[in-house]
């Protein structure tokens, strides 16, 4: 139990370092960053893939595409919404959404999986709740005091309803590939990185140049293929592809065999807390005390919802009264 919380911490610190892209390299679209950040994932794993061919040739075909829909929306999709989010809200703001997902993924494993892994019982999930939605409401006031460079309502509202989808999509994968790793336990956690890795490399290849193309079409002054800053930007991408994508993910898988869903889910929170960590030290600057109250009220619901004991998995309550 220790070693999967500790694995899960591993993983939030590593996932915490992609709120600092787009910040550093705002001027980048968010659909570039995301494609290339994939794009050197893809090229890291080839030599990973060759080192490890024994183990990938034990995937069937339908493992494959479940590695396919897994990247696409764990990956692409949701780092796509979430660097728009970022650029629209500020880093804050769409760390403190994504920060619902230790909550969020508790509830969605209620619902899927009571029978398996246990369930948490909803009267202890409603505070946690509750607790979050008011610290949210915080941190937006907080950034909206502060302000926001070209802000608009439009602007804001859709870069709050792209971070929502980001949860969205991260909740689905993160729920997904636990219950693949659980099913096959006799998979080793780093053969199915390195399988998402690698079906990621002809996505995001087609991707990055579909984006080149929409971006010389729409900005013909920006630079191609890399941008005004290509040292910076390859640099950065290369290094958020092996922390995040790769070590964080090896990270996770290992937690999410160690840990039930209902126990990994709250721990989530460990990315939400490092990104807002490292946020606010790029801006060399102290949280402002309503952002500092999101924070509080955030780590609190989480520790409420965590502290809940679930109950017995329906399955195995059953198989015990017969036995009696």
């Amino acid at each position: 139990m220790i070693s999967g919380v500790l694995y899960a911490l591993l993983a939030g610190m590593m996932w915490g370092l992609i709120f600092v892209g787009p910040v550093l390299v705002p001027e980048y679209p968010a659909v570039l960053q995301s494609m290339g950040r994939y794009l050197a994932l893809g090229l890291i794993a080839l030599p990973l893939a060759w080192l490890g061919r024994a183990r990938l040739r034990q995937l069937s075909g339908r493992d494959w595409w479940t590695a396919l829909g897994l990247t696409m929306m764990g990956n692409l999709i949701y780092y796509v919404c979430l660097a728009s989010a970022i650029q629209r809200t500020g880093a804050p703001v769409s760390t403190m959404i994504i920060g619902t997902l230790p909550v969020v993924l508790p509830v969605m494993a209620n619902l899927l999986y009571s029978q398996r892994d246990g369930k948490l019982p909803w009267r202890r999930l409603f505070p946690a709740l509750s607790c979050i939605a008011v610290g949210l409401v915080c941190v937006n006031i907080a950034e909206l005091r502060q302000g926001l460079p070209n802000f608009s309502i439009w602007r804001y509202g859709s870069g709050i309803g792209l971070a929502l989808i980001s949860v969205a999509c991260w909740a689905w994968y993160a729920l997904r590939n636990a219950r693949w790793l659980r099913e096959n336990p006799d998979k080793h956690p780093m053969m199915w990185a390195t399988a998402q890795a690698l079906v990621t490399l002809p996505v995001s290849l087609a991707g990055y140049l579909i984006a080149c193309g929409w971006l010389h079409a729409q900005q013909v002054d920006f630079p191609l293929p890399f941008g005004p800053r290509p040292l910076i930007f390859v640099t950065l991408m290369l290094a958020i592809a092996v922390l995040c994508s790769w070590v964080g993910a090896l990270c996770w898988n290992i937690a999410s065999q160690k840990l039930p869903t209902v126990i990994l889910g709250p721990l989530i929170v460990f990315e939400t807390l490092a990104g807002l960590l490292y946020t606010f030290l790029l801006r060399q600057s102290m949280p402002p005390l309503l952002t500092l109250s999101g924070i509080l009220l955030l780590v609190v619901g989480v520790v409420y919802a965590v502290c809940s004991r679930p109950q017995k998995p329906v399955v195995v309550a059953r198989v015990c009264e017969n036995k009696k």
